[in-house]
Order: C-alpha cells, then sequence, then structure tokens
C-alpha cells in the first residue's frame, strides 16, 4: 500500500512510507538505517545544535507576572 499526498500536503518534498513497506524493511530501526538515516546520526545532530532560549528575558518576566497574577 502506497500513501498518496495531495498537492497541497504539507510534506509534499518528502516521500511517505506505509507501514507494511517499513515492516517488510525489517521494522523502524532497520527501515531508517537502510534509508540512511539513524538514532545517533539524530543523537549527533541534536548534540551540535547550540543551545537556545525560548524566550527573552522581557517575555519571561511577562510570563512570571500573569502567573503571579491569575493566582487567586
Amino acid at each position: 500500500m502506497k500513501t498518496k499526498l495531495s498537492n497541497n500536503s504539507f510534506f509534499r518534498t518528502h516521500k511517505s512510507f506505509s507501514a507494511e513497506e517499513i515492516m517488510a524493511a525489517g521494522g523502524a530501526m532497520a527501515f531508517g538505517i537502510k534509508s540512511g538515516k539513524d538514532n545517533y546520526k539524530l543523537i549527533e545532530a541534536l548534540k551540535a545544535v547550540p543551545p537556545i532560549e525560548p524566550f527573552s528575558d522581557d517575555e519571561w518576566a511577562q510570563i512570571l507576572r500573569q502567573l503571579k497574577d491569575s493566582k487567586y
């Protein structure tokens, strides 16, 4: 069973695979390795990313103020 993508799909540039194709490859881990992707590459890529702060100092202050104000 092939998964069909419509023209307005979010992931038009990414090929999708059915569960049957993944199982035929030997499962998720084997499928990832056969397609050139594995957990070790993902872990190393994540380690190489510089740490980021999700909020600026002003945003943190605003969030904490909102939390304090919303308490009874």
